[in-house]
């Protein structure tokens, strides 16, 4: 009887806005030095499991092999990719479908989250030995956090009484408003639902055989249509879409009788908003969290975060209580008590259809990284990077010439059916509409300036002629 790790990669993190974008979300995020996708992966590793099963969406699987090419000794894994998403029930209705399939039904499960923190791994494998004990008896296992306060962005665990041991779940509550979530806690019979799970891939699939038949069919019907690829897991769009839009609480622990909590022994956050990322660095005798190099005076209680494209000085003064988040796209000045309404900003964003809901200031693609460095009326100034061995596509443009001068490294560049091995210093003119490829051929990564010009330079005005990611 073995264990899986089920890691749950999805969900936008829009309250984690300027730094969260739909197309590099919240697991991608580093904190510790680590992304909080690669520690939720090292976590199920301490726990003693073997394999790995991912659910993500499909746009973020060169990301996530990002993630798994950088660890130290990266698991063996299965990659089941949304084309759509569809909430934690469809998604570990399918999880637990193909962990019978592939490993056994007798298999348990250690459901984690991708975008959780918990900085104490050995205080983990603990609570998470307890959970994997009760799910090979049979149980379904959840995961509490012993509430810090009336938070009202969690849903809660009713028990009858909070203690440091595993026991049956009563019920469970949604996220309730203040004044209930303050009457939660005055009981003393409340955990915080973490959203972590352990079960085995039989007893879960008989709870929603029991509880929730459609959501089974329906994921039986878009895994039985899915298509394997070695490690990847491809559904189709509509046999996928059929399923229910519905989480696992609602799903299956809302009804079934056979839930236990295992009581977390550990620290936790799931990092839902930036005051909650504030707590998990350390702060400076004001109280603040930022980095050494801000000048911040008459300050208390603020957190600042800076990505710049070079050396930039931030400096506070007279401000308490703000989260200050500047990118070189995008600057969020808010007060902490204001951070769960980010996901508003966002919402407004999304109606102008303004790129920094989905795009970040440095964009990644599976060859390799772009961003805008400068941009006025007829050019714009970008940095490119190219991972060693791949290549953009074959492409041209029908409104703009390019200008590229290698920095660093070793490219290959095509123009028209000519190519030109370029170095550090060298440059390559790409006229308008002319056909043009840029692949690095070296051992470290490809650095280069590209400038447009034209009366055009939307990303848009790419015609790919040929493409090793099937873009074309």
């Amino acid at each position: 009887m073995g264990v899986l790790s089920v890691v749950l990669s999805g969900g936008a993190g829009s309250r984690l806005w300027p730094v969260s974008r739909s197309t590099l979300p919240k697991p991608f995020l580093k904190l510790g030095g680590a992304t909080l996708l690669q520690q939720a992966i090292e976590r199920g590793q301490a726990c003693g499991t073997g394999d790995l099963l991912v659910v993500t969406s499909k746009d973020h699987l060169f990301l996530t092999k990002d993630v798994l090419r950088q660890m130290a000794d990266p698991p063996e894994t299965t990659f089941m990719l949304e084309p759509k998403g569809r909430n934690t029930g469809p998604a570990i209705a399918i999880a637990a479908l193909q962990c019978q399939r592939q490993f056994g039904g007798s298999t348990a499960m250690l459901v984690l989250s991708a975008d959780h923190l918990v900085p104490d791994v050995e205080a983990f494998v603990a609570s998470a030995s307890e959970a994997i004990r009760l799910a090979e008896t049979g149980a379904l296992v959840v995961f509490g956090v012993n509430p810090t306060g009336p938070d009202t962005g969690f849903g809660y665990i009713e028990v009858k009484h909070v203690s440091r041991d595993s026991q049956r779940v009563e019920r469970f509550v949604e996220k309730p408003d203040l004044e209930t979530a303050q009457q939660y806690l005055a009981t003393g019979r409340y955990y915080w639902n973490s959203g972590m799970f352990c079960f085995t891939a039989d007893s879960m699939i008989a709870a929603l055989e029991a509880h929730a038949p459609q959501v089974l069919k329906a994921a039986r019907h878009a895994l039985d249509s899915s298509k394997a690829e070695g490690q990847m897991v491809n559904f189709d769009l509509h046999a996928f879409g059929l399923q229910p839009d519905i989480s696992i609480d609602y799903a299956v622990m809302e009804h079934s009788r056979n839930v236990h909590v295992v009581p977390a022994k550990f620290g936790w956050s799931d990092v839902g908003s930036w005051p909650a990322v504030a707590k998990a660095h350390p702060s400076d005798a004001s109280g603040n969290t930022m980095p050494a190099n801000v000048v911040a005076m008459d300050t208390t209680g603020t957190h600042v975060h800076v990505d710049s494209h070079g050396p930039k000085l931030v400096a506070t003064l007279g401000v308490h209580d703000l989260v200050i988040v500047d990118t070189p796209d995008a600057l969020l000045v808010a007060h902490k008590d204001s951070a769960q309404k980010v996901k508003t900003i966002v919402e407004a964003l999304k109606v102008r259809k303004h790129e920094t809901v989905d795009l970040p200031a440095v964009v990644h693609r599976p060859w390799g990284t772009y961003a805008s460095l400068k941009e006025e009326e007829g050019y714009k100034v970008k940095r490119i990077t190219v991972k060693p061995g791949e290549a953009l596509s074959l492409q041209y443009h029908h409104q703009r010439a390019e200008h590229w001068v290698v920095v660093q490294g070793t490219a290959l560049v095509q123009v028209g059916d000519a190519e030109h091995e370029t170095l550090p210093g060298q440059y390559r003119y790409i006229p308008l509409k002319e056909k043009h490829r840029l692949t690095n051929v070296g051992k470290d990564e490809l650095v280069l300036i590209e400038v447009q010009c034209g009366d055009y330079l939307g990303e848009d005005d790419i015609v790919r002629l040929a493409d090793t990611y099937g873009r074309a």
